[in-house]
């Protein structure tokens, strides 16, 4: 990793920029893409499958016998992994529902929300060199915890035409059907435009590399909502003399072999931890059969000596990373302190890994900066709030001549007239 000593902090923020393609070049290639798909539907996806995805396909959608052929296929070790996950997400997905109560705001008038599922949601599932399996139960779980009524799911087949087995058993596993070979800003166009074979949806949620990315980015200015700026994968970690290096080291490289494009940011108050971790970055990647993606990302990398443990914790709120490690014994300190971050890691034992599979939490999250206003994916990703209020005579007698002046102040006479009208009725003029 490239080293930084000690940055005066009105050069902080040029350590903050994530590696990228450039915005223009991104913008004209993604967006023909979709213009493509929503002028010729089923024909550009297959044109784009076979140019990105080195297969050809003549059916997107996953059948019966392909899903009752991937329960043979995975593990009993993985299908128990896969349901004690299961059930820690569900557990702590579940926890988020919650019915609001009734406000009357003033005597007569009564207030209140109720969430309602999102009818139609599009789930984008990584499957290429990576399959994120894990992922489908981050979004479905939730999705079906509120009761979204349509789930479609895009995920890129590999060059015989086959989606990961651990991928297709996990959908069966959640009653998943609308399943499609498809990767890619193909599959978020599908998803947002509709063809002849994928349905349209009304949201769209999935982590991604920039192109996932940037389409995600484009279908939201055509009215289709999106879950997050979920793009490359990135993890900051802050470490002090209380850290354990190997495992400082382990968790950079977690991250660091998503893909080339991802970054991994190391920050210390003890210059010795930095070379320490360095050290153990050289042992362990070594043994990683991804060991090359993790070279190129590394080279996107940095790590950052500050001289107080209170600079790395400012640092890093400015970077406002997706993941964030606090490798420390004392990490529970800190947790006041953290402003921006998309899912939090206190202590030596809790590893970015724990996260990304069974604690819990979800591992669908903000990138580049996008944590200083955006949260990750939970349970209110997938409803909306339906604000409702019922107003008795009484009610509009007590705040109908309030309207009636404010509305008049905006010469908006038509407002006023329609609350006149009701307190003339009621007093019979």
């Amino acid at each position: 990793m490239n080293i930084v000593e000690t940055p005066n902090k009105d050069v902080w923020m040029n350590y903050t920029s994530r590696p990228g393609i450039k915005k223009q070049e991104l913008d004209k290639l993604v967006g023909g893409v979709i213009a493509d798909v929503q002028l010729n539907g089923d024909k550009a996806l297959q044109k784009y499958t076979e140019k990105f995805d080195r297969v050809k396909l003549n059916r997107f959608k996953v059948d019966e016998q392909e899903f009752n052929k991937s329960v043979d296929l995975v593990s009993n070790d993985l299908k128990n992994a896969i349901a004690l996950a299961k059930s820690n997400i569900e557990k702590f997905h579940r926890s988020q529902i919650y019915t609001e109560r009734k406000v009357e705001t003033t005597e007569g008038v009564q207030c209140w929300r109720k969430s309602v599922a999102i009818d139609k949601v599009g789930l984008y599932i990584p499957g290429g060199s990576a399959p994120l399996f894990s992922t489908i139960l981050m979004l479905a779980i939730p999705a079906k915890l509120v009761g979204c009524k349509e789930i479609i799911v895009c995920t890129p087949a590999n060059t015989h035409g086959e989606i990961n087995p651990a991928i297709l058993y996990t959908c069966q596993l959640l009653g998943l059907k609308n399943v499609f070979k498809l990767g890619g800003s193909q599959a978020i166009a599908a998803m947002a435009c509709g063809t002849e074979t994928v349905p349209s949806v009304y949201k769209i949620f999935g982590p991604g590399n920039q192109f996932v990315t940037k389409a995600k980015e484009l279908v939201q200015q055509m009215g289709v909502a999106i879950d997050i700026p979920a793009g490359p994968s990135e993890l900051l970690v802050i470490a002090d003399q209380t850290c354990n290096p190997s495992f400082v080291a382990a968790d950079l490289l977690s991250q660091a072999e998503h893909g080339a494009d991802s970054q991994v940011i190391l920050l210390s108050d003890d210059r010795d931890v930095i070379s320490q971790v360095n050290q153990q970055l050289a042992i362990q990647l070594q043994e990683l059969p991804r060991k090359e993606l993790a070279v190129k990302a590394l080279e996107n990398s940095r790590a950052i000596s500050f001289n107080t443990f209170a600079d790395c914790i400012e640092f890093s709120n400015q970077y406002a990373p997706e993941h964030l490690i606090i490798a420390s014994e004392s990490a529970l300190d800190s947790v006041e302190n953290i402003t921006n971050a998309g899912s939090v890691f206190l202590g030596n034992y809790s590893c970015e890994s724990a996260g990304d599979y069974a604690s819990g939490t979800n591992h669908t999250l903000p990138t580049n900066s996008f944590a200083r206003n955006y949260s990750g994916v939970s349970i209110d990703s997938f409803v909306k709030k339906i604000t409702f209020q019922n107003i008795n005579k009484n009610g509009i007698e007590n705040i109908g001549p309030a309207i009636e002046i404010m509305a008049e102040a905006e010469e908006l006479y038509a407002h006023k007239n329609a609350v006149t009208l009701r307190l003339n009725e009621i007093r019979n003029v």
